[in-house]
């Protein structure tokens, strides 16, 4: 089975960069650093989806942390419960006896 070679950040960067560019052409890209032109297309396809991130304001980025603070927040909360519910459970006497009805 072949391992599938993976390329650093710098480089997939300058390879699209060189894609948007224009000035050559998908297959010569491709021939020059040997890579596919699928994979070629993937990078491109990828960094052009997240060019709006790159924009995105202040605002929306601390919106989002605040969001993701909430969550952690809540997350720790939670476990807390489900940790002391599970510490309650152990020292209840079990009310389920063999030969008992439930």
């Amino acid at each position: 089975m072949t391992k599938h070679k993976t390329y650093s950040a710098d480089f997939k960067t300058q390879v699209v960069l060189e894609a948007l560019q224009g000035e050559k052409t998908a297959a010569q890209i491709c021939r020059e650093y040997s890579i596919a032109p699928d994979l070629l297309t993937h990078w491109k396809q990828n960094a052009i989806e997240r060019l709006p991130q790159l924009f995105s304001t202040r605002q929306q980025h601390s919106e989002e942390q605040e969001r993701i603070a909430e969550l952690e927040r809540l997350v720790g909360q939670l476990t807390l419960e489900l940790t002391a519910s599970k510490k309650v459970f152990k020292l209840l006497p079990s009310r389920l006896h063999k030969g008992e009805p439930s």
